[in-house]
């Protein structure tokens, strides 16, 4: 949500494709995502610029290897900078800015791109995390109006640990799309 608040363009860009392919009567559904392209876009620059974790699922050297003047043993413990990769500018036209596009029509730097690993140890979740964070995001964008607490953009500066997440806590202002109404009064029955 902060990097959409950062860019509100690119919210307004999500929220209209919502509105053409889902419109105001009803939420967004697991059926609607294949749908929403420019919605899978974002999540998909967002995972490249933020991965839950830096660091992959330590894979383990088949053979002695030689690898940019690096003597790799047999048995080797071997870890992939999944931040750094997918933040490298010799791999990604201005990696620091947060562009959905990149993404679109299938276009991606695809061997690159692994916020959920890579070959056998691949997360198996992943096609469901991908479309339960769409639906999610997709009702955020589609029933609430946001906005930043000030001008200043948010502060994306990262916290330590083991995942990524924001150092300072996001805050921000919300409220309910008049538009939406209906389909609030739907839910509550």
């Amino acid at each position: 949500m902060a990097l959409l608040l950062n860019n509100p363009d690119i919210l307004q860009k999500g929220r209209a494709e919502i509105e053409a392919k889902v419109g105001n009567q009803r939420l967004v559904q697991e059926s609607d995502m294949n749908h929403l392209p420019y919605l899978h876009c974002i999540i998909s620059e967002t995972l490249r610029l933020y991965p839950a974790g830096p660091l992959l699922v330590p894979h383990e050297s088949r053979e002695e290897i030689s690898l940019a003047g690096y003597e790799i043993p047999k048995g080797t413990m071997l870890l992939v900078n999944v931040y750094q990769i997918q933040r490298d500018s010799e791999i990604w036209e201005e990696p620091m800015k947060f562009k959905p596009e990149r993404f679109e029509d299938g276009r991606s730097n695809g061997k690159w791109m692994a916020p959920f690993g890579m070959g056998r140890r691949r997360c198996p979740g992943e096609a469901l995390a991908i479309r339960e964070v769409g639906i999610v995001l997709g009702a955020l964008i589609q029933c609430f109006d946001w906005q930043r607490i000030g001008s200043e953009l948010i502060d994306l500066t990262e916290g330590s640990g083991l995942s990524i997440s924001m150092a300072t806590p996001l805050k921000v202002m919300y409220r309910p799309r008049k538009i939406m109404t209906d389909v609030f009064l739907q839910l509550s029955g």
